[in-house]
């Protein structure tokens, strides 16, 4: 009943209602503080679809990395993201955090003033009282334990909910469009953007909400004990504990500036390392063929040493940095504790000095222990600078995600780019180029064919071909083969001159080694339609079946048990049944174009040939990069790059085979 009437009574009070409206607020500002005199946020404007030479980015990611006002800005927008207003779950959740702590500050307050009471008792060797002080708190404890576990469940959840959140608006923007094709392929800043999405996203999240809670209850606390404090041994002792938590958190935090920076590091060497191995499992049979397990394992190891050494550097300043922080943060701060709430027992015209005995050690005990538990709050304050760096580094690690997903979707690159020796380099602008949709017709006027490294593979690219019109594309590798596709599928940016071209649902690209999904074999024939999509659009089973006849795979379907089956289909299926799923695939959506990339090199020719009749006779027209010399047949025109900027489009005669080869 004590415990109920002492949380009634904060729960009225005007430091409750204060704390449930600004918690958060509270701990923005206190953000604020630590990183005042940070530099100014520098932003690269997007007005128009451009490529920026890159420079080192060692030193900007050692700038950014850091406790500052560009911290302080990009930790706002992405709460933003975390919290969308006001009236949502994961505002909510933070008030039930906030109110938690609230009343777990007033359970530490009771059982202090518990504790004394039974204490006293004791000394006095009151039976009574001690039996019903004793009561009071096993009676207590369920409550208590409640708020503890009310607290642990708020966070965690409220960890969950940010994660969602951040991952989802993350995923939507890496999904959209061709941004994630980009971001590898076209933009150098990020080249670990898998980790980026999973473990930075979860760590950040993580540290954000426990600076969250470890910011709010020592702020709290200190609140309430220096108004208890002030209430029973004057102003004094919280104003020098004050006084303590600022100077020692300056210091401190000017201190652990290196650690965001040193965190920063980390992921990106763990990213490295992790990128290594899954690059070894996804070449280990090129890799076994060549027998390069000790090279390999050189280049594991050699990425390996470099995140040993810096974890092992991390670990000598956290040290160094944790020796320092136990002495000012813990140890030195009880010791002024000691002596502020000393100083009124000892001096003799004090009150306290000259009360009875038992009067000033209930006092004493009561006084002393809330000023300890002062001296902890500003010491878990002082160290909850120590996370903020960390999660300054995490966030200028989303933060940078956030901003290159931005920069692409608006259409702005940057990539490093080489000058050529001083030699006199045409004006490249990614987006000076106009892409028309039309249908039936691919058209291409006066385009040149630019890599996003800036090399020009041919200056002006002129040709037109209509629906029936099918091409055989030719050249040695390197003249733009597949510059050219990824400019008809819209993955790279027209440099120049007019592309048309139809909507990009028309066009259908098949490569050397096609794309096996994740799902059902059923899937494999529709990707990226689902089921659902397949019959919207009026296909059966059946329809897939004689799809599979097409190409000579209907027995897949019992080998592997009927459409539903589910397998690693990039093992299970051969080169050749692969290209003929692709095929098969191609069959079903029925493009007005189509990009086969050597598409059938494991196919056989009788094969071969039913499929292409098949293209022709549902009017298919066709882009074919082949050196079959039987492939000819089946094209009426050539396209031939010879890799010094010249091309030629021509009709197919027998004395232009010569090209094939």
């Amino acid at each position: 009943m004590a415990l109920l009437s002492k949380l009634s009574t904060f729960s009225q009070s005007r430091d409750a209602r204060l704390f449930g409206a600004t918690s958060t607020a509270a701990f923005l500002y206190w953000i604020y503080c630590v990183s005042r005199g940070g530099s100014q946020n520098r932003e690269l404007s997007s007005d128009q679809v451009k490529f920026v030479v890159n420079e080192s980015g060692s030193s900007s990611d050692r700038r950014r990395a850091q406790v500052n006002r560009e911290f302080l800005k990009s930790l706002k927008g992405i709460l933003r993201i975390l919290v969308p207003g006001f009236w949502t779950a994961e505002s909510g959740y933070l008030i039930l955090v906030a109110a938690s702590l609230v009343v777990r500050s007033m359970c530490d307050i009771w059982m202090i003033h518990n504790g004394t009471l039974i204490e006293s008792a004791i000394i006095s060797k009151d039976m009574n009282n001690f039996l019903r002080h004793l009561l009071e708190l096993l009676l207590a404890m369920p409550a208590i334990s409640l708020v503890n576990n009310v607290l642990k469940f708020g966070l965690n959840e409220l960890k969950l909910r940010f994660r969602t959140k951040l991952s989802n608006h993350l995923y939507e923007n890496y999904l959209k469009g061709f941004t994630y094709y980009k971001m590898n392929n076209l933009d150098n800043r990020i080249s670990n953007a898998d980790q980026l999405l999973t473990q930075d996203v979860e760590k950040f999240c993580d540290s954000v909400v426990e600076l969250y809670s470890n910011i709010s209850k020592p702020i709290l606390d200190i609140l309430i004990y220096v108004q208890k404090l002030t209430q029973s041994i004057g102003g004094q002792a919280p104003f020098v504990m004050i006084l303590y938590l600022i100077l020692s958190g300056t210091l401190l935090t000017h201190l652990r500036r290196p650690i965001s920076r040193l965190t920063v590091t980390e992921q990106r060497l763990e990213g490295e390392f992790r990128f290594v191995n899954s690059r070894l499992i996804t070449n280990s049979e090129e890799v076994a063929f060549y027998q390069g397990n000790i090279r390999e394992k050189k280049n594991i190891d050699s990425s390996f040493k470099r995140l040993v050494n810096h974890l092992r550097c991390f670990i000598s300043f956290r040290f160094n940095m944790g020796f320092i922080d136990n002495i000012i943060a813990k140890y030195l701060a009880t010791c002024v504790g000691f002596t502020v709430v000393a100083y009124p027992y000892l001096t003799p015209s004090s009150r306290l000095a000259n009360s009875g005995t038992k009067t000033r050690m209930q006092d004493y005990y009561r006084s002393g222990r809330m000023l300890v538990k002062l001296a902890e709050a500003i010491g878990r304050l002082v160290l909850a600078g120590r996370e903020l760096t960390r999660l300054a580094g995490f966030t200028a690690r989303v933060q940078e995600l956030l901003t290159v997903l931005k920069d692409l979707n608006t259409g702005t690159y940057q990539r490093t780019m080489l000058e050529s020796n001083g030699a006199s380099r045409p004006a490249l602008i990614p987006g000076a180029g106009k892409v028309v949709n039309e249908d039936n017709v691919i058209r291409f006027e006066n385009v040149p064919l630019v890599t996003p490294n800036g090399d020009v593979l041919v200056k002006e690219l002129n040709f037109e071909v209509k629906s029936g019109m099918n091409v055989l594309v030719c050249g040695p590798n390197g003249c733009g083969k597949s510059s050219l596709f990824r400019i008809l599928g819209e993955l790279w940016p027209v440099f120049g001159g007019c592309v048309t071209k139809p909507s990009a649902g028309k066009l259908f690209y098949i490569p050397q080694r096609p794309y096996m999904t994740l799902g059902t074999l059923r899937d494999q024939v529709t990707y990226p339609d689902s089921c659902s999509d397949m019959v919207s659009h009026g296909y059966t089973d059946e329809d897939l079946r004689e799809l599979l006849d097409r190409v000579q795979l209907a027995y897949i379907l019992d080998r592997e048990r009927g459409w539903d089956a589910t397998a690693d289909w990039m093992d299970v299926l051969s080169g050749g049944e692969k290209q003929r799923i692709a095929m098969a695939r191609l069959f079903y959506h029925k493009p007005q174009f189509a990009i086969l990339d050597e598409c059938t090199s494991a196919v056989s020719v009788d094969v071969e040939d039913g499929m292409y009749q098949y293209c022709r006779q549902v009017g298919i027209t066709l882009f074919t990069v082949s050196h079959r010399k039987s492939l000819w047949k089946h094209h009426e025109y050539y396209l031939h790059m010879d890799g010094r900027g010249s091309f030629e489009f021509k009709l197919i005669q027998p004395d232009t085979q010569e090209f094939g080869s």
